[in-house]
């Protein structure tokens, strides 16, 4: 997982709880990486699971809220980080239909190395708009955030279903994206 993950992460627990917070759960985790993340690094997924986990321990908040809220926070750290990539694309179902075929080719060439998901999408009608999410790490919930930041971005108000076919896993997930307002 790309560092940027970690450092946004560690950013939005300082900005929502604090600097000690941050502390504390990097101490609990006892982390390979000792908690010292760049932005262009690649460390392993199970180390955001560790920080989660001890962040819900500390927080006494169930650990997919956590995540998901981090989702949006990502989403509105990507607006300000990656302005390009939302300035040409007016629309949110258009902007998540566009994820694997621009936006994850553009983050490839920015990091090579990148472990990203798949987005398979298929748009039934201007109001309705299915995610096909798969990854080999669970992180559904997580993509579940991001799209709520993407449709608060745009200012959409939708309804989303998320189906998992994964067994629980949160590695292949459907998302059935309705708009509620024309």
């Amino acid at each position: 997982m790309k560092g940027l993950v970690f450092t946004e992460f560690l950013e939005m627990v300082e900005q929502t709880f604090s600097a000690d917070m941050v502390d504390d759960i990097i101490d609990a985790s006892d982390l390979p990486s000792g908690g010292a993340y760049t932005a262009v690094g690649t460390y392993p997924h199970s180390e955001m699971v560790t920080l989660v986990q001890n962040l819900s321990k500390q927080t006494g908040m169930p650990v997919p809220d956590l995540i998901k809220a981090f989702g949006r926070y990502l989403f509105s750290r990507f607006v300000a980080l990656y302005p390009s990539f939302f300035e040409s694309t007016p629309d949110a179902f258009d902007f998540l239909d566009s994820i694997e075929n621009y936006v994850h080719v553009e983050v490839r060439k920015l990091y090579p190395d990148a472990e990203l998901p798949t987005f398979d999408t298929v748009r039934e009608d201007t109001q309705k708009l299915t995610m096909i999410y798969r990854s080999k790490h669970p992180f559904a919930t997580l993509a579940e955030g991001l799209i709520e930041g993407c449709l608060t971005h745009y200012q959409v108000n939708a309804h989303i279903e998320m189906i998992d076919r994964s067994a629980g896993q949160g590695t292949h997930v459907e998302f059935h994206i309705t708009r509620l307002d024309v």
